[in-house]
């Protein structure tokens, strides 16, 4: 099977989840740097484009923001064939990054940019990254998709994923007892990989 993979806004190509498909499942797993062209989720979402303007792909699979890229490029890219498997995509960026108060995002407005500090990475994001997922937190997703997320998400909502599995045909929310950094799901893909690559 061929992938692409989008990893998480501290992920990276060598994560557990890529290296989970390589070894274990035997995918053919091309995973790029998702902050190649830089950090917002247009930025995000161009680096897959190349990617699938290029190759042709089974299966496109996005964790947390490289979810949310994967669903908008989707959405740019109705005629491409291939079916996607989100992994806590984070839907709804715009409203849910770092649960910033209105004061907050106003003084990030105004000094054009904010010093984020997450587990490994410590970066300044410039106004665009937020004009960007204003512009991008809701794609329509023109593909065969299932979504797994965690009932114990704490960063990316449950609720995000439920409301996108509600509004489209096309998408199928697989829920498991996990929290965000989804360790639970890698028992999950080759099964869920399967039944959308047949369907």
């Amino acid at each position: 099977m061929r992938v692409l993979f989008a990893h998480g806004f501290e992920g990276g190509p060598g994560g557990s989840k890529p290296t989970y498909m390589r070894e274990v499942l035997g995918w053919d797993v091309t995973s790029p740097v998702m902050s190649d062209l830089g950090w917002t989720i247009r930025n995000q979402t161009e680096v897959l484009l190349r990617h699938i303007d290029e190759y042709q792909y089974d299966l496109v699979i996005g964790s947390s923001m490289g979810g949310l890229a994967a669903a908008n490029a989707s959405s740019l890219r109705e005629k491409s064939d291939f079916k996607l498997l989100l992994i806590a995509p984070a839907f709804g960026l715009s409203d849910s990054w770092e649960n910033l108060r209105d004061e907050e995002l106003d003084s990030w407005e105004r000094m054009g940019v904010r010093r984020y500090r997450g587990f490994d990475l410590e970066i300044d994001l410039g106004w665009d990254f937020m004009e960007d997922a204003r512009e991008m937190s809701w794609p329509t997703i023109r593909h065969q998709t299932t979504i797994i997320h965690g009932s114990k998400d704490d960063i990316v909502p449950l609720e995000v994923s439920q409301t996108v599995s509600e509004d489209s045909e096309l998408v199928d929310l697989i829920v498991i007892d996990d929290g965000h950094r989804m360790k639970r799901s890698l028992s999950y893909l080759s099964d869920v990989a399967s039944s959308l690559v047949s369907s």
